[in-house]
């Protein structure tokens, strides 16, 4: 913005578009969607050409300036906004003065596969945006090289799953794909073993790290935590695997079954 300009209000029409992004068709559309707050724009900022608009109340601008001195080496724009404005594109309760308009990060999964993955997590069917967002974060902990979205799975840019992945959503390559049996077969010919996270799988997850399965290049397979994974998906893995619990509890959340995996298989890479 130009000195002295007035700040955008939520009728601003680039507010206006920006907030559009809250929909998944407008984000399809435009190959954009949003980062709210400064740990999310400050990971959008490491990649390259990711942000195209930053919005910044007042304050946020003078209490964040190394931000904004990167948007703008990124010659993204840089527009302040009044706390209505920046209220209208945000959707926490209280939002915290930053948010950043991105550009998809999508990579086609052969490109993802020329990187020579060690890890990878592949998510089919699951539909709450915490959850993917969630192990999207996970993935990212544990050394995972890209999280593929297969089939009917959420969209990782929900406003929700962003938040969830804590910034981790920059750090991974991204697959969106169709077709999950093309997935699994195509991530096998790259010589990937595919293990599918079943909790009535019949192999131990225990037992594979112990007996060495999982030094080697792996992607797993997660399904939703309501439905699991279609039969035909889970029987075209390499094995199927649960996790072993010697409480009493029933299962595992999705979430925490994911975790349980790639730090498993993490560890083994490690070795």
């Amino acid at each position: 913005m130009q000195p002295g300009a007035a700040p955008f209000t939520q009728r601003t029409p680039r507010v206006i578009a920006a907030r559009r992004l809250q929909r998944r068709r407008d984000r399809d559309a435009s190959a954009l969607f949003l980062a709210e707050g400064p740990q999310a724009v400050r990971e959008a900022m490491s990649r390259p050409g990711c942000v195209v608009e930053l919005f910044a109340t007042r304050e946020a601008y003078d209490r964040h300036p190394a931000l904004v001195d990167a948007a703008r080496a990124e010659s993204a724009a840089v527009s302040i906004v009044t706390d209505d404005g920046l209220a209208a594109v945000a959707e926490t309760v209280t939002p915290q003065g930053l948010v950043a308009v991105c550009r998809h990060l999508d990579v086609s999964l052969s490109d993802a596969l020329t990187r020579r993955p060690r890890l990878i997590a592949v998510l089919v069917g699951i539909k709450d945006p915490g959850n993917a967002g969630t192990v999207l974060r996970t993935a990212d902990a544990a050394g995972a090289d890209a999280v593929v979205f297969a089939g009917e799975t959420v969209d990782p840019y929900n406003g929700k799953a962003v938040r969830a992945s804590a910034g981790s959503l920059f750090h991974l390559d991204v697959v969106r794909t169709g077709d999950p049996a093309a997935v699994v077969a195509t991530v096998r010919d790259a010589g990937l073993t595919v293990l599918a996270a079943d909790a009535y799988g019949d192999q131990d997850l225990d037992t594979l790290a112990d007996d060495g399965a999982l030094d080697g290049p792996t992607a797993w397979v997660f399904g939703s935590e309501a439905h699991g994974l279609p039969e035909d998906l889970a029987e075209a893995t390499d094995a199927r695997v649960h996790v072993p619990l010697y409480g009493r509890a029933e299962s595992l959340n999705l979430a925490a079954a994911a975790a349980v995996c790639l730090y498993a298989s993490a560890r083994a890479l490690r070795r």
